[in-house]
C-alpha cells in the first residue's frame, strides 16, 4: 500500500457517504495522527465529522455528534457517546 498523502486522505474523506464513518487509522494506516493533522489543517470543504477514533468516540464533541445524528449514524448508548462501529464503519479505503 502506498503511504497516505494529504491529497489521498482528503479524497478518501470526501468519499465517505452520508450515514457512515471511517477511522483515522483507515485513512492513514500506521499513522492515524497524520490523518488528524491533515483534517485539522485543511481549508477545503470535507465532511470531517465522518472521521472518528478507532473505538467510535468523537474527538470533536457536540458539533460532531449533532452532524452525525443528523445523518442517521447509529450511536451506542454510552457516555461519552460513541458510534456503533459494527453498523456505521465503512471498509478501509483503497489509498493506492
Amino acid at each position: 500500500m502506498a503511504s497516505a498523502s494529504p491529497e489521498r486522505i482528503l479524497n478518501a474523506v470526501r468519499a465517505i457517504p452520508e450515514g457512515f464513518v471511517c477511522m483515522y487509522g483507515d485513512l492513514s494506516p500506521g499513522s492515524p495522527r497524520f490523518a488528524g493533522r491533515v483534517l485539522h489543517g485543511t481549508k477545503e470543504d470535507v465532511p470531517w465529522w465522518r472521521v472518528v477514533r478507532a473505538d467510535g468516540s468523537l474527538p470533536l464533541g457536540g458539533d460532531q455528534r449533532a452532524r452525525l445524528d443528523a445523518e442517521g449514524v447509529p450511536m451506542l448508548a454510552s457516555e461519552p457517546p460513541r458510534v456503533d462501529m459494527r453498523r456505521a464503519r465503512l471498509p478501509p479505503p483503497d489509498l493506492d
